[in-house]
């Protein structure tokens, strides 16, 4: 190429037919290979899709909806599952909500116990702001755990509940009153306070045997009179009994000076443990939660306003059969009771724990509750 031609494609403004066919066949190529490759890109983002579809199974719709399924058909076979277990093992399954309920109950009173403590640990604050309920489950309540805490622990295991049918079988060994039903209640308490009453016999032969200790006393000839009336068979007025309250104020029927065995049998007749330590203690104390319980129902209205479920543990609890009884024997004997209470204090807190003796040991439902089998 001459200096001319060069000089020409040089110039501003002119343009070579050939350097520009040059530029127009690179352009092209150049458009051709980009819309190639945009094309190409573009033909594979279905596959860039496809590839985002091989995420963990988990994560797709599709699992999804079947998970939903799985929880939903779940949900329904556990509500129909009661109802089928019930045609299938219909013992079973009533052992078993019978068990629960009994738990349910029994989880209740044992919240309201500590409740109790707490209120009774609160500076300014005794027995006396308790309710005649509340006393009675403050007493019942440590004997019901100490006996129920070990199934508890037991069916609280992996495979635990298998001894359920054992509970079924021996519910007045294993089980308390939150488990029992209606009728176990009514069998086993007396079942129960026959084994209490058992010692009242032993009890009147250890006040009996310290007349001759008691013979240069002045009350002696009114309690030879109390205790010989109660031999005989008869019920001595409560006037006559407290005439000579002053007797369990010192030896020897103070609970300081009663032999051990004498403690012993007091321990069983009020259904309390006959730990070796601290017993007589043990016995001041029921002493006074009873008469305060005594003082809860003459604030709350008076044995009269009790109800007839409320009269009758009243009356199991101080030492009277309440089965086959008139209400109005009960009424009668709780009101003797608490003319009895009423009038100690805590200098012969030992008279009020014979008072089942002295003032029920001749009862006609005592005694076929004791002797019913020997008569039969």
């Amino acid at each position: 190429m001459n200096i001319r031609k060069i000089t020409r494609i040089m110039k501003p403004g002119v343009r070579d037919p050939r350097i520009s066919g040059i530029f127009q066949s690179s352009s092209k190529n150049f458009l051709n290979s980009s819309l190639s490759g945009s094309a190409r890109l573009n033909h594979n983002k279905p596959n860039e899709r496809k590839l985002s579809k091989n995420t963990p199974l988990y994560k797709t719709k599709e699992a999804k909806k079947v998970r939903y399924y799985i929880v939903e058909k779940y949900v329904e076979y556990l509500k129909k599952l009661e109802t089928i277990l019930e045609k299938r093992f219909p013992g079973a399954m009533k052992v078993y909500k019978h068990f629960l309920e009994g738990v349910r109950l029994f989880v209740t009173d044992t919240k309201e116990f500590f409740r109790i403590v707490r209120l009774l640990n609160t500076p300014g604050k005794s027995f006396q702001d308790l309710s005649r309920q509340e006393m009675e489950l403050y007493i019942q309540m440590p004997r019901d755990m100490k006996k129920v805490a070990p199934i508890l622990l037991l069916t609280a295991l992996p495979f635990g509940t298998a001894i359920l049918p054992l509970t079924h079988m021996f519910p007045r060994h294993l089980l308390c009153s939150h488990f029992w039903t209606a009728q176990q209640k009514s069998e086993f308490q007396l079942f129960n306070l026959k084994h209490r009453l058992t010692h009242n016999r032993p009890l009147f032969r250890h006040l009996q045997s310290q007349l001759d200790f008691l013979r240069n006393q002045r009350l002696y000839e009114q309690w030879r009179e109390v205790i010989a009336m109660i031999g005989s068979g008869q019920q001595p007025p409560v006037k006559k009994i407290l005439e000579c309250r002053d007797l369990f104020t010192s030896e020897p029927y103070h609970l300081l000076y009663i032999s051990r065995n004498h403690v012993i049998h007091l321990c069983k007749l009020h259904e309390m443990t006959t730990g070796v330590f601290f017993r007589r203690v043990r016995l001041a104390e029921r002493a006074y939660i009873i008469k305060e319980m005594d003082r809860a129902i003459a604030r709350e209205g008076g044995v009269e306003k009790l109800p007839l479920d409320a009269l009758r543990k009243c009356c199991y609890i101080r030492g009277l059969n309440p089965a086959d009884v008139q209400t109005e024997e009960m009424i009668r004997y709780l009101n003797n009771w608490l003319e009895l209470s009423s009038n100690i204090n805590r200098h012969c807190y030992s008279l009020l724990l014979h008072a089942p003796v002295l003032l029920a040991y001749n009862s006609p439902s005592n005694w076929r509750l004791i002797y019913q089998e020997k008569t039969n």
